[in-house]
């Protein structure tokens, strides 16, 4: 299934394995996701994931890392989101997830209001590991 992950996921995943974003890291890690992003979205992870106060082990942080490569559907410029979010740093997740036509999982709905969506689904990690297990017959 193709999803953008906000960052925010990734980092809750790798800092405790229980918990739906665990099961999204380990999702991914599995190949069991298609992880869609932009170079700025993968420049955030690899960025964020290495900043010292997380404490993730290079080899947790490459393991994702390539992953994320090996199983994500990379979206080549994405047109700008047209609507402006609470924090501008956020608004290339929406808008690969439109150019993906998929939905976005993050850790803080606050940030994408849902006056800003145009359409884009909007999940927190635990709404979106019930929607894959609803699927499973």
């Amino acid at each position: 299934m193709r999803v953008v992950l906000d960052t925010n996921v990734l980092v809750a995943g790798l800092l405790s394995a229980s918990g739906p974003p665990g099961w999204i890291v380990e999702a991914a890690l599995a190949g069991e996701l298609e992880p869609a992003f932009d170079m700025a979205i993968r420049q955030e992870y690899a960025e964020v994931l290495r900043r010292p106060e997380f404490q993730f082990s290079p080899a947790q942080m490459e393991a994702l890392l390539v992953a994320l490569d090996q199983f994500g559907f990379h979206v080549v410029a994405p047109p700008p989101w047209p609507i402006a979010l609470p924090d501008p740093d956020d608004e290339p997740f929406l808008a690969v997830a439109a150019a993906a036509a998929t939905m976005l999982v993050t850790g803080n709905l606050r940030h994408f209001p849902v006056s800003s969506r145009r359409g884009v689904i909007v999940l927190t990690p635990r709404e979106f590991v019930n929607r894959i297990k609803a699927q499973k017959p």
